[in-house]
């Protein structure tokens, strides 16, 4: 039995919903620039997310995970072009923590409004266009997805659009509800960070170690 096309729709929930909660680039993102530009600007970062997963999800319903499959030197291309930009995330990230760490070891005591180094703030302009990219430019979500989403869409259903969309719906709600946390907690943090700048830098290169990981990750992924 099926609910407008989806099979088993709970089971769909929880794995969604686990989805969700897996930490990846977009949240990362996301997180990070509540940390240092506030919520508006997180918000900015959520919106860049839900626009490149809409993508995503539209290039997954239209075949675009077959024309990966068939065309491999099209998913290298992409796949490269993918874990070079999350590399240069990483590193500026990790550059201006470097840079952070040596001007609080120059200038003692260092005031609490004491702007950040350039790398960072440069890495966190415009928010929505720098989400944007980090959810696009990654080929294995679109071969997920499918992977995924088909386990739960009734073959026999006469109108396939209407399990996919009843799915997409519930991810972007969780991404949505997800991210949502995720800024306000940024917000929260923002406020130790201003007056913790060795907490602050040491934050930044996680983060900044957590992209170069993800753009390594990417780089040697494949097609299975």
């Amino acid at each position: 039995m099926s609910f407008y096309g989806v099979t088993d729709l709970w089971t769909y929930v929880v794995g969604a919903f686990g989805i969700i909660l897996l930490p990846g680039p977009n949240s990362l993102y996301v997180l990070s620039v509540a940390t240092v530009r506030g919520v508006r600007a997180g918000y900015q970062g959520a919106w860049g997310v839900f626009v490149g997963d809409t993508i995503l999800l539209v290039c997954t319903a239209l075949g675009a995970a077959s024309l990966l499959r068939t065309h491999p030197a099209l998913f290298m291309v992409v796949k490269y072009a993918g874990a070079a930009y999350l590399f240069w995330v990483g590193l500026n990230l990790l550059r201006g923590a470097i840079a952070g760490l040596r001007a609080r070891a120059d200038v003692l005591p260092a005031p609490a409004s004491a702007p950040r180094s350039a790398a960072t703030a440069a890495h966190l302009q415009r928010p929505f266009r720098r989400a944007l990219l980090i959810s696009l430019l990654n080929p294995k979500a679109i071969l997920f997805l499918l992977s995924f989403f088909v386990q739960f869409i009734d073959p026999a259903y006469a109108q396939p659009e209407v399990p996919f969309l009843i799915l997409s719906a519930i991810l972007m709600s969780f991404s949505a509800a997800y991210l949502t946390i995720l800024i306000f907690a940024g917000a929260r943090l923002a406020q130790t960070f201003s007056q913790r700048k060795r907490l602050s830098s040491g934050l930044s290169s996680l983060v900044g170690g957590l992209f170069v990981w993800f753009g390594a990750k990417l780089a040697t992924a494949s097609l299975n």
